[in-house]
């Protein structure tokens, strides 16, 4: 028999999240996009519920709690805000490339000095699929991101299919208005020949860190589409339409149920990638899998969030229209849902030892 549940001590986790996002981020949610960042209370708990560092070794002061746990996290903190989400994080998902890369010694120099300053680090994917266009020359930098989520960057870890590096100092952002994920701000990101503080080569180190930014992303968007749907769903059940709720006339019931179906199929997917990688199990397919249907659920869920609820959808009088903004914004990360599937049909091919087609095998 085939188990879905959680152990005792992942459920608490999720139950501490879910009480941590109920109590500062769904209240203020409005607020935090207005002020492009979460309050300051809201940061107080996170950091004293010790959130950040549930991916951290213990000899570094973290939990060592493993990938579960921190997608679980994710899952619910986006859920009632995204960018707030991104912006109480102090590394996100650049944590993975120090870790993989760097090891310790680039969590203890760059990681620990953000943790205790409320810093952020931004990741930037330099790889296929991207708009980001920085060149290295030596031990300098140049170039432009056109968008992160972040209005002031303390650390900037770049990642490629090569490896990693970071720039900490001549970083210039031009702040930006921003869709989605507002509550985490928005620049553009211009570089002058900065000085590179640290870089790593290692092409299968870069793909560990890949997938597992790709999986905490997904993580993020289970959350947002499982908020979508949920609240679609009971809006239709009050909403009377023809002597009924909406929810009961057959065409919308068919939908409601298939954007349910949408969301336990990502969700199955992210649990399954997050314990292979605990497992110390083959993850990059797995990962990039999960991020693909989580962002492939997104793009269907979210804009049938807002259609369900009609006009009033799109006012930010309901937060549906947020979620289909965050959503969109989250699938186009790390070089997007094309990126993501390239690389699963790559490790399945690879796994399976067939030849890839190609012009001259086809």
């Amino acid at each position: 028999m085939i188990d879905f549940e959680l152990d005792d001590e992942m459920k608490l986790v999720q139950q501490t999240a879910r009480e941590f996002a109920d109590d500062h981020l769904r209240p203020a949610m409005r607020d935090h996009e207005r002020a492009r960042a979460p309050s300051a209370a809201a940061r107080a708990a996170f950091e004293e519920i010790g959130f950040a560092t549930l991916e951290w070794p213990e000899e570094l002061g973290g939990s060592g709690l493993g990938a579960l746990a921190r997608c679980l996290v994710a899952t619910e903190v986006a859920a009632a805000d995204a960018g707030a989400a991104l912006a109480l994080d102090p590394l996100g998902p650049a944590l993975y490339p120090l870790r993989e890369l760097g090891g310790a010694a680039a969590l203890e120099t760059y990681g620990k000095p953000l943790l205790a300053q409320c810093g952020r680090a931004v990741l930037v994917w330099n790889g296929a699929h991207t708009r980001a266009r920085l060149r290295v020359a030596g031990d300098r930098v140049t170039g432009t991101v056109p968008w992160v989520p972040a209005d002031e960057v303390g650390c900037l870890v770049v990642l490629d299919e090569r490896g990693a590096f970071v720039v900490r100092e001549g970083i210039a952002l031009q702040e930006l208005r921003g869709a989605g994920l507002r509550a985490a701000g928005a620049a553009e990101v211009t570089l002058d020949s900065a000085p590179v503080c640290a870089s790593w080569s290692d092409g299968a180190a870069a793909a560990r860190a890949l997938a597992r930014a790709r999986l905490y992303t997904a993580a993020m968007l289970v959350g947002v589409v499982r908020e979508s749907a949920t609240y679609s769903r009971q809006y239709a059940l009050e909403r009377v339409a023809f002597g009924k709720p909406i929810a009961h006339h057959q065409a919308l019931a068919f939908l409601i149920a298939d954007m349910a179906s949408a969301v336990d199929m990502a969700q199955l997917l992210v649990w399954e990638a997050a314990w292979r990688l605990d497992s110390g199990e083959p993850d990059a397919e797995a990962c990039a899998s999960a991020f693909v249907e989580a962002a492939e659920a997104s793009l269907f869920v979210t804009p049938n969030g807002v259609q369900i609820l009609g006009g009033h959808g799109f006012m930010q009088d309901y937060p549906v229209e947020k979620w289909m903004r965050e959503a969109r914004t989250l699938s186009l990360c790390l070089g997007g849902v094309d990126a993501a599937r390239e690389d699963a049909g790559r490790e399945l091919v690879a796994q399976s030892g067939a030849v890839p087609l190609t012009r001259e095998t086809a």
